[in-house]
């Protein structure tokens, strides 16, 4: 069995323990135009190495859906689901700002509905702000939540939970009357009080004129490198992911490699019989209470046997 490590990370001298992310300490990487890391977290470990290394802002995606659940789509995800693994990940999470998305249809009969499920997250799946996808016809949800003091990540570009609307995952904001509508939401979106935008699968050039119009941080995926920060999700990542790979996705390790080696290896060392060793992997008792424990079942000189010594 493996025991739970404590929640605190070690620390060295040479590396002192680095400060909690704030929402004002996200305004000032982007007043000093440090680029702000993104990733997606879906269970404790992983949120554990985002708090290791660290990222700024560690993410419970709506993407767990497919990645973690093997939904087809975000739309299939629940809100009871969702505070599941945003529970996981804040037990693993110690200095990034913990966000998570709000599900699909959590949000969609009105701002009281929004603000509803939205205490939910933030009291039942310990998340310090929430995400919702949507333009213009979304302020007023984002305003009442911000007044309610639930911080507000918003999102535009593509819409992950609107895909069938879309047809599809497609690129957004490439013709003027679309680019125009994606710089009005966003404009709109911070003025109802969202403190930072994600801008998903838009020209590049859109991506940092959206992000120079407003003053608020954005968080780029497919939007180019000229947003105040960039986002991917983990199994994109770190190459675990076996669906579809968008053309945003850089594979920055390929732990799928690595997993079916490991597990190829372990069921080969089973079937060879060279694991477990007894010495090196397994425990041992007193020889002479082993002899007591035979004579007392009426088994004196059973012996064990090995692949080199068969029954």
């Amino acid at each position: 069995m493996s025991v739970r490590p404590p929640k605190s990370l070690p620390s060295t001298p040479s590396s002192p323990p680095a400060k909690k992310t704030t929402i004002a300490h996200l305004a000032e990487l982007r007043a000093s135009r440090i680029p702000i890391t993104v990733l997606t977290a879906y269970d404790f470990p992983t949120a554990r190495a985002c708090s290791a290394h660290p990222v700024d802002i560690t993410l419970v995606g709506d993407s767990l859906a497919q990645v973690c659940l093997g939904y087809t789509s975000t739309t299939r995800l629940t809100l009871d689901e969702m505070l599941h693994h945003c529970r996981a990940v804040a037990r693993g999470t110690t200095t990034p700002c913990l966000i998570a998305d709000m599900p699909f249809g959590t949000y969609a009969a009105g701002p009281r509905d929004a603000v509803l499920a939205a205490v939910r997250m933030i009291q039942e799946g310990q998340v310090e702000a929430v995400k919702l996808e949507g333009g213009e016809e979304i302020v007023p949800h984002v305003n009442a939540l911000t007044q309610m003091g639930i911080p507000v990540m918003a999102h535009i570009g593509l819409l992950p939970q609107r895909h069938t609307s879309l047809s599809g995952y497609r690129v957004q904001g490439r013709t003027v009357e679309s680019a125009r509508s994606l710089v009005r939401a966003a404009l709109a979106l911070q003025d109802a009080g969202a403190f930072s935008i994600v801008l998903e699968a838009m020209p590049s050039p859109l991506g940092a004129y959206i992000t120079e119009q407003v003053n608020i941080p954005t968080i780029g995926i497919g939007a180019g490198p000229g947003t105040s920060g960039q986002v991917l999700v983990w199994d994109d990542m770190v190459g675990t992911w076996g669906g579809h790979k968008a053309k945003f996705v850089r594979h920055f390790g390929d732990v799928r490699k690595e997993v079916a080696r490991g597990v190829a290896a372990y069921v080969d060392a089973v079937r060879d019989g060279s694991f477990p060793h007894p010495e090196r992997e397994g425990y041992a008792m007193d020889h002479g209470e082993w002899e007591n424990f035979l004579i007392a079942e009426g088994k004196s000189g059973w012996t064990w046997s090995s692949k080199e010594n068969p029954v």
